[in-house]
Parts: structure tokens; sequence; C-alpha cells
């Protein structure tokens, strides 16, 4: 529905029109209308003829586009004032513009909606000097992104899928390995079992070999970690009982007994069931049986590794996820870290000190993996590859903090004030861009409601994130 505009003493008071002359405020009242909008519905789409400008005068809106075939919310706001719709009227004025985004209700509100293609002519009027320079500085500043961002994106593409396919080669070779050495595993399995076949072997002897077999197997996935030392006495020992009963070459058995968790206990209990006559066939049999089982436990573990690596990267980038849900962050920082293992390297310590009864909190988890990818990324070069990256989270009221620490140099005094500067950075020419920390206070600040700050000294970086757990209606 519509109503009469704003009388020329309000329309004054929104800061849009507050320095206009009587004259350009007449020209809106004239113009413009108001239009009302019921909570939870449509006020533009995406997509279609971009006719009007609107500025909001009361209730909260929410503006969502689509990205790769998700609708993404971008903005929320309830500050009257704001303005959407047929923003960049300077800069199309043919009849083929259409609007950039999609604007939904909140809750009930009112907006002043002005003509675009009016109010383009009366605005190059109104200031003919400053519309040349804004539709200027837009379309070279929208040439200018498309190349920045795109560049950016596939560096960052880049050294994430290097990383992850770093990642994913140890465990997959692993399982290459694996399935080779079982292939002529059970090869020598049945040879082992031909023989004692061969050998007349009594019925309910082969199943008593049979349950002896299956009974050690199962003690395989529960088999004690030893160190060096006792893992070497532990071979000692069955070395020792294999050369006592005429095992020829019983070293090379030794180790895979003890990797499966076996002591001279269990042969001597082989030895009760199958005699002296059948021991070497049977040893040897078991031998077989316990690495294969082994093998298939290497396979598993491989195969799991590279499962969670997926995982971890589709949590990461939140493909198949709502871009706005109410999230942990501790899945994100996990995920941050698998993905950016490559560069943490065996010279960083990663401390986690989680807590772990913290409150969800509504966040876009994409933008924030962004957040923790940036300040992870610079505390690790800040280290050298040498040092401790620790990530602590806890809950303050009705804010979750998240702080990242790492023990590098850390950052001058006279320069932290700017780190949040857009092109800023401390880094060497050709290492860094400046824009990773602007990027983001923008996604933590203007995105969440939340605040970012740093403190600093010698050995002791600290950047902590403090996030709302309640839904804001300005973001």
């Amino acid at each position: 529905m519509t109503q009469p505009a704003l009388p020329r003493e309000e329309l004054r008071g929104l800061f849009l029109f507050e320095h206009l002359s009587d004259a350009q405020l007449d020209w809106i009242e004239q113009n413009a209308v108001r239009e009302e909008f019921k909570a939870d519905s449509v006020v533009i789409r995406e997509g279609d003829p971009a006719t009007c400008f609107y500025v909001l005068l009361n209730g909260a809106l929410r503006m969502t586009r689509v990205v790769a075939g998700a609708e993404v919310e971008m903005k929320r706001s309830d500050q009257r004032g704001s303005y959407c719709g047929a923003t960049q009227f300077l800069a199309y004025q043919d009849s083929e513009a259409t609007y950039g985004a999609t604007i939904y209700a909140v809750s009930d509100l009112t907006f002043l909606t002005l003509p675009a293609a009016e109010f383009a002519v009366e605005f190059r009027q109104w200031f003919p000097m400053a519309a040349h320079l804004l539709e200027g500085m837009y379309l070279g500043w929208r040439n200018t992104d498309a190349l920045v961002s795109s560049r950016r994106r596939l560096v960052a593409l880049g050294e994430l899928s290097a990383g992850l396919m770093h990642e994913l080669n140890n465990p997959a070779a692993a399982a290459v390995r694996a399935t080779a050495a079982l292939r002529e595993r059970v090869a020598g399995m049945r040879h082992k079992l031909a023989i004692l076949a061969k050998k007349d072997i009594d019925p309910d002897l082969l199943e008593l070999l049979l349950d002896v077999q299956e009974r050690l197997v199962k003690q395989v996935g529960d088999a004690p970690k030893l160190s060096a030392m006792q893992q070497a006495d532990r071979e000692d020992e069955i070395g020792d009982w294999l050369d006592d009963h005429g095992l020829d070459q019983g070293w090379d058995l030794a180790s895979i007994f003890v990797a499966a968790g076996l002591t001279p206990e269990n042969l001597d209990h082989v030895l009760e069931s199958v005699g002296e006559g059948l021991l070497d066939g049977a040893i040897r049999w078991l031998a077989y049986a316990l690495e294969t089982e082994m093998l298939m436990g290497e396979i598993e573990d491989s195969t799991s590794r590279v499962s969670t690596l997926v995982g971890a990267a589709k949590q990461y980038s939140q493909m198949d996820r709502a871009p706005h849900q109410f999230i942990d962050v501790h899945e994100g920082l996990d995920s941050t870290l698998v993905m950016m293992s490559g560069k943490l390297g065996e010279g960083i310590r990663v401390v986690k000190e989680y807590d772990c009864s913290i409150a969800r909190v509504p966040a876009y988890a994409a933008e924030l993996n962004q957040v923790w990818t940036n300040i992870i990324d610079n505390a690790v070069g800040a280290m050298s590859g040498e040092g401790t990256l620790t990530l602590r989270t806890w809950q303050v009221g009705k804010q979750v903090r998240v702080e990242i620490g790492d023990t590098g140099p850390g950052i001058p005094e006279e320069v932290r004030h700017r780190i949040f500067e857009p092109f800023f950075t401390t880094k060497g020419v050709g290492e860094g861009t400046g824009l990773g920390l602007d990027i983001s206070w923008r996604i933590v600040v203007e995105r969440h409601s939340g605040d970012i700050k740093v403190t600093s000294a010698p050995g002791d970086t600290r950047f902590e994130v403090c996030l709302p757990v309640e839904e804001q209606a300005s973001l």
C-alpha cells in the first residue's frame, strides 16, 4: 500500500537528505511514496528490473544474493535511513538494469521509495561533477575488484588444494602399499594352509588351530603401544622362544608377533594345541594371519583418514550447508587446521584449550573459516616453522571468544594499530597483500556484529575474536 511521502522536515532528518536544499527536498517529497511490507515478505528480488531506490524508515531487512546456486545472506539492517534497491542508478541508466540482490522484510517495515530513472536525472543536475566522479569511481572499482578478487581466490585455492593433496597423498599411498603387501600375505597364507592339509592333520586339531587363530587375531586391535625399548625386549623374548623350538629365521616372525600384541605365553598355548610336529607350519600360518589382520587395519586407518580429510574439506567450505546457521566454532577451527596442516609442519606444536560447554553462535560458517585461516596463516608465518600455536575458546556472558596465539617475535607497537588497515602488511615485498586482517575485521565486525582485537609481545601474540551468541537485527 502507498501513502503520501514524508514532509520536508522529516526528510531532512534522514542522513541521506540532511544537506539537500529546500528545492531538492521538495522534489523528493513530490516524487517519493511510502511503502509498507509485512514481515517475511519479499521487497525486491534479485534479477528483476531495477526501478526503485528504497530508503528504510522503520523495521528490519535482510539482503541475499545467489552464489553458486545457493542463496547467501549478505547483510541485515534496522538502521533508519539505510538504502537498497537501484543503488547504482548513476552507472546504469538503461532499462535493462536489474536488482543485484533480494531484499526480505525481517519485521514489518516501511520504505520511502523513489523512482530510480527520474532520481538519476535529478541527481546529475544537482551534483554534475559528483555524479561523474562517482560513476567513474564505481566502474573503476568494479573492474579492479574483479581482477584482484579473482587472483586472490585462485592463489588461496591453490594453497589450500596443495595442502589438501599433500595430506591425502600420505594415507592413499599407505593404503596402496598395504594392499600390495596384503596380496602377498594372503597368497602365503593359502600356501601354508595347503602344506598343513597335506600332512593329513586331524580335523579336530585343525578346528582347534583355527580357534587359536581367531583368538589371537582378535588381540591385534587391542595390542598395547610399546616403547622402542619394550618392543626390542619383547622381540628378544619371542625370538629366543622360536629358536628354542627349532624355527628357522624366527627373528623375522618376532616383530610380527610383537606388533600383534603376542607374548611367549601365547606361543606356548599354540604349541600345546598343535604339538611339535605341526608347530613350524602353524606358527608361520598364524604369522600370515596376524600380519593380514594388521594390514587390513592399516588400510582401514588410511581410508578413514582420507574420509576424514574430505569431511574436513566439506566442513571448511560449507559446500553442502546453509550459509547462515548456528555453528560450533570448534568444528571450523579443527577443519581449518586440517586444511592448513601442510603449512604447519613438524616444528609447530598445536595446543587446543577448548571449552566444550560454550554456546553455538549464529554465523556465516564459511566466512568465519576464512577468518581462522587468515589469523592462523599469519601466526604460522610469524613463527618461521618453529613454535607453539594455541587455540583457546571460552564464553563471557552472551559472547563466545576465540583466541589464537603464537610464539613468534610479535607485532611492533608502532604498527600494531594499523594491522587491520587494508593493504597494510609487515611482510616483505611479494609475501602478503595486506588484505587478510582487513577482510577478517570486516567479517567479524560488520558481518557478525562481533569484535576482533590483538595483544602482542615478543613470544606471545594473541588475536581474540568475540562473537555474539544471539541473532542480531543488524549484521
